[in-house]
Formats: C-alpha cells, sequence, structure tokens
C-alpha cells in the first residue's frame, strides 16, 4: 500500500514555528517512505478564517521547501462529501437545542470541556428552532496505539458524552471533516500535535460507524512557550520567519526539537540540501513524547 500522509493548518493565521513542527513531521514521515504528502486546507468556519491566510500558508510551506502531491483540498468545496456522510449517521444522530448558557448550568465539567447529559437526546424534534446534530456515544473505552505517544484510551460517554458534528450554523463539525477527508483521501497515517490526542477516539468512532479504515496516528509534541503555552495563535506565537536566509536555520531547529540531531545549519548549502538530509536520517522513534518551555525555541 503507498503511504500518504497530510498537512491541514486552518487559514486562521500565519504558520508558527508549531506549525513548522507537525509539517515537518509529517513530510519526512511520508517522504522517508518513498510516500505521497497531501496538502488540505481546513476552513470550514469563515467567521474564524483571516483573510489573506490560505494565500500566506501555502507560499511560507512553499518557501520551506514543502513539496504537495495532488492538488490543494479545500474543506469549503467539500460540503456535499460531509452531508452525504451526515445522512448515512442519521440512526444515530439527534437534533440538539441546548445553548451554550444552558449547558454551563446543566452539564458537569470535564477533561475535554463540558461532558453533554444528553438533555435533547429523547426530545421531540422541533423544527421551528434552530438545532445542532450530535452522535450518540457508546459507554464504553475506544482505545488505540498511538506510535509517538503510546496506548491512549477514552471513555466518549463518560467523559465527552455526544458530540456535535453538524453545529447549529449548519457549519460541519470539524470532528466529521476530517474522518471524512481522510478517509476519501485515502490517509494511511496522520502525524499532527499531540493537542489533538483527546480527538482521536471520536474520529475512531465516526470511522467505525462509516465503515472506513483506521490510519495509524502519530502524535508530535507541541511547542511551547516560557509560559508552559501551546504556541498558537491566541498565545501570540510569532509567524515563522520567511527572509531565505533564516530558512536553514529554523528548519534545523524544528529537526532539533523533533530529536533528529541535524548538522549546523551552516553545512547545508540549500533548503533543499537539509531537506535531503532529513529525508535519508529521518526517525520517528527519536521524537520525543512532550517538550519542555525551556528547550530554546527561535527568537
Amino acid at each position: 500500500m503507498t503511504y500518504i500522509g497530510r498537512f491541514a493548518p486552518s487559514p486562521t493565521g500565519r504558520l508558527h514555528f508549531g506549525s513548522l513542527l507537525a509539517a515537518t513531521a509529517s513530510y519526512l514521515q511520508a517522504r522517508s517512505q518513498q510516500g505521497q504528502w497531501l496538502l488540505r486546507i481546513e476552513d470550514l468556519d469563515p467567521t474564524r478564517e483571516q483573510a489573506g491566510a490560505t494565500a500566506t500558508i501555502i507560499r511560507t510551506l512553499a518557501l520551506y521547501g514543502f513539496e504537495w502531491d495532488q492538488s490543494i483540498v479545500y474543506q469549503s468545496q467539500r460540503q456535499t462529501f460531509y452531508a452525504a456522510a451526515l445522512a448515512r449517521l442519521t440512526p444515530e444522530t439527534y437534533p440538539c437545542y441546548c445553548s451554550r448558557k444552558q449547558l454551563q448550568t446543566s452539564a458537569q465539567s470535564g477533561n475535554f470541556g463540558f461532558i453533554y447529559p444528553g438533555t435533547c437526546r429523547f426530545k421531540p424534534q422541533d423544527l421551528t428552532q434552530p438545532a445542532a446534530i450530535r452522535i450518540k456515544t457508546p459507554n464504553q473505552a475506544i482505545c488505540f496505539h498511538d506510535q509517538i505517544q503510546g496506548r491512549y484510551c477514552q471513555n466518549l460517554a463518560q467523559e465527552l458524552g455526544d458530540f456535535v458534528i453538524r453545529r447549529a450554523d449548519r457549519i460541519f463539525a470539524y470532528q466529521l471533516a476530517v474522518v471524512v477527508d481522510d478517509a476519501e483521501q485515502g490517509i494511511t497515517e496522520i502525524v499532527r500535535g499531540s493537542d489533538l490526542l483527546d480527538n482521536t477516539p471520536r474520529q475512531l468512532y465516526l470511522q467505525q460507524l462509516l465503515g472506513y479504515p483506521m490510519p495509524s496516528y502519530a502524535h508530535i509534541p507541541i511547542a511551547i512557550n516560557q509560559l508552559g503555552q501551546k504556541l498558537s495563535k491566541q498565545t501570540l506565537a510569532p509567524t515563522l520567519p520567511t527572509a531565505a536566509k533564516q530558512l536553514v536555520a529554523t528548519l534545523c531547529k524544528a529537526l532539533g526539537l523533533l530529536g533528529q540531531a541535524p548538522l549546523p545549519a551552516t553545512d547545508y548549502t540549500s533548503v533543499n540540501a537539509c531537506w535531503s538530509w532529513a529525508i535519508q536520517n529521518w526517525n520517528l522513534n527519536k521524537i520525543p513524547k512532550q517538550l519542555t518551555y525551556d528547550q530554546p525555541l527561535p527568537d
């Protein structure tokens, strides 16, 4: 079977160093196995999208030497696929009329936010109200082996409750869209940040219901700042440098944090030379489970 990996950024802002870590790990895992690497833009929610971010993301990846196979996929153009999957899931779904304010007063708080108490599971349908669509969850542990983080289990019913797969504003939820896209694109392995580790049982459950094959998973450690916060747009992570003289040095820092011990940046004559070394020497088993704030990040 041909290895097919992917990188799937959301156009909510420019790429930062945490983005580079995920892109680099997924790219090298694919290229080291002579596989394909796909680029998907997860632009499901137009209210969160930053003007010009998609073009900037694509341009930045190209500057860093990433080369994707096949055409770029945009989730905003795939609504019919998500609608078809939702229709297949109908026997296991129901409309939910609960507002966030209602959940704050009625739902128990858990490790992943509110644990939905099943308020609307047995309510009659009301076509006069906008409703989210929730999927019924089983009261059993869903487990998988992650190639970096090890065994991970979650009981969806007890730890999360029935979760939303289409919002009340009719925007499809990330959990459903990503499962459909990964299956439709034939993704064989998903390499991404460990901040998405707890999303995986929901995705495995949807894969099972839809009869999709299960890809393998490898969740790399997320980069954090000196306050112990995940590098993100919300924590004001600096954007990736794009000056030509900084590309190789930044890429080498990413390789170093991924446990790959690259040569000094000055030893590489170009970004392509750095990639050539990285592909030949890539070892997923060297990636640490987590990073600490005292590990140096790019300025």
